[in-house]
C-alpha cells in the first residue's frame, strides 16, 4: 500500500483534458427545432434497431443522449414503438434472423419515414461484406450484409463506431433532406 501511495505522490494527478464544446452542433438549436417542427409537426421520434451489431455503435448512440450533446433539448427523442417513430436508426449488419423483424419495423413506421444506417457494418456490411466473404448480397449464411440489402436507406453514417457528432450530423442530414423533399 505504501508503494502505491508513494507512486501517486511522485506521479501527481493525471487526467484527460476537459472536452472542448463543439460549437458547430450548438450554434443554432432554434433553427434545428424549427426544421423538426416544419417537417414532423413536433418532436422527431427515433426508433433504434440493433440488427446484429457488436454494440459499439449503440454506445455512441447512447452518448448522443447524454447532457453534453442533449438531443432531447432540440426536440429529438427515442421511442420504444415504431408506430410512434419518424426515423429508424439501424446498426450492424442485418443478421438473417433479424431480417423479417427489421422489415416489419420499417413497415410499421408511418410516412414520411427516414432510415439512417449507423456504422460500417450497417453502411457496407463491414467484415460481412461480399469482399470479405461469399455471396453478392450478404456476407455469409447468417448475414444479409448491409441494411440497404433489406430496406431503403436515406443516410449512411460510416465509422467503426461513428462519433456522436457524426451520428447527430447524419440525423440532421436526413431531416434536411426530408425538408427539401417536403418543401
Amino acid at each position: 500500500m505504501y508503494q502505491i501511495l508513494k507512486q501517486i505522490i511522485k506521479t501527481g494527478i493525471r487526467t484527460e483534458a476537459a472536452p472542448q464544446p463543439d460549437e458547430a452542433m450548438r450554434i443554432e438549436p432554434q433553427r434545428l427545432q424549427q426544421q423538426i417542427l416544419d417537417v414532423f409537426g413536433g418532436a422527431l421520434n427515433i426508433r433504434l434497431v440493433d440488427a446484429g451489431s457488436c454494440n459499439g455503435c449503440e454506445l455512441e448512440i447512447h452518448a448522443v443522449n447524454n447532457a453534453y450533446y442533449n438531443l432531447e433539448g432540440i426536440g429529438i427523442k427515442f421511442v420504444a414503438s415504431p408506430r410512434h417513430a419518424d426515423m429508424l436508426l439501424v446498426t450492424g449488419p442485418v443478421s438473417r434472423h433479424m431480417e423479417v423483424a427489421l422489415k416489419r419495423t420499417f413497415d410499421a413506421i408511418p410516412d414520411p419515414k427516414l432510415v439512417v444506417a449507423i456504422g460500417e457494418c450497417a453502411c457496407d456490411g463491414g467484415i460481412f461484406s461480399p469482399t470479405h466473404s461469399i455471396g453478392d448480397k450478404g456476407g455469409s449464411y447468417a448475414s444479409c450484409g448491409k441494411v440497404s440489402n433489406v430496406i431503403p436507406v436515406d443516410v449512411a453514417v460510416s465509422g467503426c463506431p461513428p462519433t456522436p457528432t457524426a451520428i447527430m450530423q447524419g440525423i440532421l442530414t436526413a431531416i434536411s433532406a426530408q425538408r427539401r423533399e417536403a418543401g
